[in-house]
């Protein structure tokens, strides 16, 4: 049976002190929460030869600062401002304030992480610069043509002298599309040294729970965010009276873009029965979802976190570019009617759940990611 031991027991490895650069003159450009979390301890085994260029894509301050706050230091940081704009008006901006940067401070090579604009600006404005450019979570791919994220990432992909692949199947992916093998490394995903990192223990996330009045496995976690549910009224509101029909206490915290929807819908009253949180703090986040009887979300990052934390995800979206969980950690269901039984079906036995759960390796590697992406460059772009 599964106990209220500390979760880093079912997760070995934990990262130690940070290690040297094994590569100088790396320039990873980033814009968003996620990207800041999952750039982090590869920043930390850099070390201080890398740059960080953060172009302001996340703006909103309860997103950013609790994040930037636990950032590694670096001695250069570039924060540019971006802010909010169209996604071809933000995506201009940000290939220009990179392109100064870069035009300032060249460095060796370029790297940039996931799909985002930011993602995107960057390895653009690395390629008008002739410079190197390294993807980080390259191949994933939902064969969605209607997110804009699959349009960034085959993008990048394709620019990239270096595929820093999560996954055998992302590299399947990329030999699909024709990028050379020897352009592509499976490094596993750096979300797994991120979470062991700030992940509290046992005893403190006992106490984060304590402070919002929950117990463990007797509530769900909640997050929605994406365009294609929080920018349709109608899909929104089925969503939040979904939630709000779950047998457990649903935990809310609420993104900024999914606070702007409701209020321009008009659908306040329908949060009024879930447990709605600010934003949190990424340790304090960790601390609700390794606890929670099961995960509801639209969010990638979650995906990927669910399969660390050993915790079931129902995946709310059309589509998704992490199938690699799918039958064992998540299940994808669309909004509606199906996110109830989807969540039905892990309340069924909890605790068996979770005990079976914690023996299931996640796919997205064991916590050695940012020592393969490392060793990754200093073979394709070896010093002298």
């Amino acid at each position: 049976m599964s106990t209220t031991a500390d979760v880093r027991e079912v997760l070995p490895g934990s990262l130690g002190p940070p290690r040297p650069a094994v590569v100088s003159g790396v320039t990873l450009v980033c814009g968003t929460r996620p990207e800041l979390i999952k750039l982090a301890p590869l920043i930390r085994h850099l070390g201080d030869e890398c740059a960080v260029v953060y172009t302001g894509q996340h703006y909103d301050r309860s997103l950013y600062s609790p994040i930037r706050a636990d950032f590694p230091p670096t001695k250069r940081f570039h924060e540019l401002g971006v802010g909010a704009a169209s996604r071809g008006v933000q995506l201009g901006r940000a290939v220009s304030a990179v392109d100064e940067i870069l035009a300032a401070h060249p460095g060796r090579v370029v790297l940039v992480q996931g799909d985002t604009t930011s993602a995107l600006a960057g390895a653009l404005a690395a390629n008008a610069h002739g410079l190197p450019l390294v993807h980080v979570e390259a191949g994933l791919r939902s064969h969605d043509r209607a997110m804009p994220e699959e349009h960034n990432r085959i993008l990048i992909d394709h620019l990239a002298d270096l595929c820093c692949a999560p996954t055998e199947l992302n590299r399947r992916n990329l030999l699909a599309e024709t990028i050379p093998a020897e352009r592509i490394a499976v490094t596993g995903n750096t979300v797994v040294e991120a979470l062991r990192t700030a992940l509290p223990r046992a005893r403190e996330r006992t106490a984060v729970l304590a402070g919002h009045r929950l117990v463990r496995d007797t509530y769900v976690l909640a997050t929605v965010h994406r365009p294609e549910n929080v920018d349709d009224p109608v899909l929104l509101a089925v969503i939040l009276r979904e939630l709000a029909a779950l047998p457990l206490p649903v935990v809310f915290p609420l993104h900024p873009r999914t606070a702007k929807s409701v209020d321009r819908f008009g659908l306040t009253r329908l949060l009024e029965p879930l447990v709605v949180l600010e934003p949190q703090a990424y340790p304090a986040f960790l601390a609700l979802a390794a606890e929670a009887a099961v995960i509801v979300s639209d969010s990638g990052g979650i995906q990927e976190e669910a399969s660390v934390l050993k915790r079931p995800v129902v995946v709310v979206r059309r589509s998704t570019e992490r199938p690699e969980i799918a039958g064992t950690f998540g299940v994808l269901v669309p909004p509606g009617p199906r996110i109830g039984s989807a969540v039905a079906a892990w309340l069924d036995d909890v605790a068996a759940h979770r005990d079976r759960l914690r023996h299931i390796p996640s796919p997205y590697g064991d916590g050695a990611a940012c020592h393969r992406i490392a060793e990754a460059l200093e073979v394709m772009f070896p010093l002298g």
